[in-house]
């Protein structure tokens, strides 16, 4: 499931090596030069992506699937933006932690626009511009953050396996066993894997 709905997807799903700024958040943040990053860099991150069509999700056979698959059983829908978040600069603000959940955070990009931070192995910040129709899994135990980008708007689909837990666990929480289990996957898995290779 993890190579279907790829067509197009650089359209809505893109990503690159952050400066070390403090500027607004919201805008983007390349180095200079620009350093972008495959989309195929970042499922060796463990991170999944797909292009569905938003415009008709109530019926998408495409999410369906994923979802079957997946065991994406709960499903809600939420608009990020000053006109509808309650305490909305103070939410983004928290979104902006650098933070892991012990779950996958799946999001499916309805309308708008927004970034998804999150660390490649040295550490470095990677920032994931998400557009409509794109959608994004992080595996559990990935440290990461959210923020909106200068249009300040997103609708988004938040899809879990089972009951939502939405707790934050800032960092560091390297101690959990989801943070645990991600790193022997996607870090130390990936250097052995080198050294193999290598010699």
């Amino acid at each position: 499931m993890e190579t279907a709905f790829q067509d197009g997807k650089e359209e809505v799903l893109q990503a690159w090596y952050m400066d070390n700024s403090e500027e607004d958040q919201r805008l983007p943040h390349h180095c200079e030069p620009k350093e972008f990053i495959s989309l195929g860099k970042l499922a060796e991150l463990g991170i999944v992506s797909w292009r569905l069509n938003p415009d008709d999700y109530e019926n998408d056979e495409d999410l369906k699937r994923i979802r079957e698959a997946r065991g994406y059983s709960y499903m809600d829908i939420c608009d990020v933006c000053p006109e509808k978040l309650e305490n909305y600069e103070a939410k983004l603000k928290n979104f902006f932690e650098e933070h892991l959940h012990t779950d996958e955070e799946i999001r499916y990009c309805l309308e708008g626009s927004g970034y998804f931070d999150v660390r490649d192995r040295s550490d470095r910040w990677i920032r994931i511009a998400v557009k409509k129709g794109g959608m994004i899994v992080l595996p559990a135990g990935i440290y990461h953050r959210f923020t909106l980008d200068t249009d300040n708007y997103i609708k988004a689909m938040r899809l879990f396996v089972g009951e939502p837990v939405w707790t934050p666990y800032n960092r560091p929480h390297d101690h959990l066993p989801a943070r645990k289990a991600y790193v022997e996957s996607f870090i130390e898995n990936k250097v052995c894997t080198q050294v193999v290779d290598v010699n």
